[in-house]
């Protein structure tokens, strides 16, 4: 997978993907857990306890302005220490957890730590790329790897250890990673801000606000979609299949291929991002979305399992195109920030679907959180509709 040319050796970039599976692996445990933190907790019901995941999800997108802004400033590799590093602490801290409150302070933690990456580690991976498209996609797979290795691990300590060692085991696998990030990355690297300018990032005629105001509605939305699925799949998928598995391990295996097979449409719209304009193929992905999300939404058993797939493939392929947008409008001197701007909107917005799950499903089933999702893509799609024509190119 790695054929393009980089300014970084082969190890940043193999631990700068790594991270990205970390980020999201980290987030997903608890969704995976759920169940069994609400029984250990004496909780009625796991919708009880999914608002106490709210704050991961608001500071890590709340974190992201800091970090963006110190990713440009300080600079890109302290801050990737410091996300490996913290990202760890703060998951074996959850691991430590023993109340509602107790896990609730600990996930916020763990927002702060995993809202690093995504304003940093990305810039980082993509600087002096002469195929950023794939080198974004590859990225992407291996962050939704990290979604699948969350439902595969997480079930597999359920049932033969507890929750609490889901958490502590990445959290220490983090820290290694820390620490062979700061032996082995470059250590003579200038902050970003006090770079040259390139002449990357042209806008094609919008303000910078208004390109602003685009990516950050769409990424919004595009979040919301993300966190409804990834947050309730688990138990999405225990509800339609109910009849044919009920064994968490089982489950978690049959959610982890999912992911797997999900993520690989990332490496297809990576390297398609090199070859064709992406307002095309970011409306052509969104459109699908809107798709497989109405068919699932009446769905049950295996034709579910196959509609899980399919809308799954396509809320994941959809992922690369909001750092392709950085890469493509905004100059490397400043793209730490930009991103951790729009971040800081989308995801901290877009936390707020994390706390609705609980109350939609006990109210109105799967079925309307489905077909909320589905709406929510139409909005993507209208914001998407404003962006620029271009011709494709290697620099997107």
């Amino acid at each position: 997978m790695d054929t393009q040319i980089s300014k970084h050796n082969f190890a940043t970039r193999l631990l700068l993907n790594i991270g990205h599976a970390l980020d999201h692996m980290m987030l997903l445990i608890f969704a995976t857990a759920v169940v069994s933190i609400t029984s250990e907790f004496g909780l009625q019901s796991w919708e009880d306890l999914m608002p106490y995941s709210v704050g991961a999800f608001f500071f890590f997108g709340l974190g992201s302005i800091p970090s963006g802004r110190l990713g440009d400033l300080w600079g890109r590799r302290p801050m990737m220490i410091l996300f490996f590093f913290s990202l760890g602490v703060a998951s074996i801290l959850v691991g430590f957890s023993n109340s509602p409150w107790q896990l609730a302070f600990a996930l916020a933690l763990l927002g702060c730590a995993a809202s690093i990456y995504h304003p940093v580690g990305i810039p980082m991976l993509v600087e002096g790329e002469t195929r950023p498209g794939w080198a974004i996609g590859v990225n992407g797979l291996a962050g939704n790897l990290g979604l699948a290795a969350a439902a595969v691990v997480t079930g597999f300590f359920v049932k033969f250890f507890d929750w609490r060692a889901a958490f502590i085991v990445p959290g220490i696998i983090s820290i290694a990673c820390g620490i062979a990030f700061t032996l082995l990355s470059p250590k003579n690297q200038l902050s970003p801000a006090k770079k040259k300018s390139t002449a990357s990032g042209s806008r094609h005629g919008l303000s910078m606000t208004k390109l602003l105001i685009i990516m950050t509605i769409a990424a919004t939305s595009a979040s919301m979609v993300f966190n409804f699925s990834v947050n309730s799949n688990y138990e999405l998928l225990s509800s339609r299949i109910n009849n044919i598995f009920q064994d968490p391990a089982v489950l978690g295996a049959m959610l982890a291929l999912v992911y797997v097979i999900a993520s690989f449409t990332q490496l297809l719209v990576g390297k398609l991002l090199d070859r064709f304009p992406l307002k095309r193929l970011y409306q052509s992905i969104v459109a699908l979305q809107f798709v497989a999300l109405i068919a699932a939404a009446t769905s049950d058993g295996w034709v579910f399992y196959i509609l899980q797939v399919a809308f799954m493939a396509a809320i994941f392929g959809a992922i690369p195109f909001t750092d392709a947008m950085i890469v493509r409008f905004v100059d490397d001197s400043m793209r730490s920030r930009v991103t951790g701007m729009r971040l800081a909107v989308a995801f901290g917005g877009s936390s707020l679907a994390v706390w609705l799950i609980g109350p939609i499903v006990k109210t109105a089933g799967f079925t309307s959180l489905l077909t909320l999702m589905a709406a929510t893509t139409i909005m993507t799609l209208i914001v998407v509709s404003q962006l620029p024509n271009t011709s494709h190119a290697r620099s997107l």
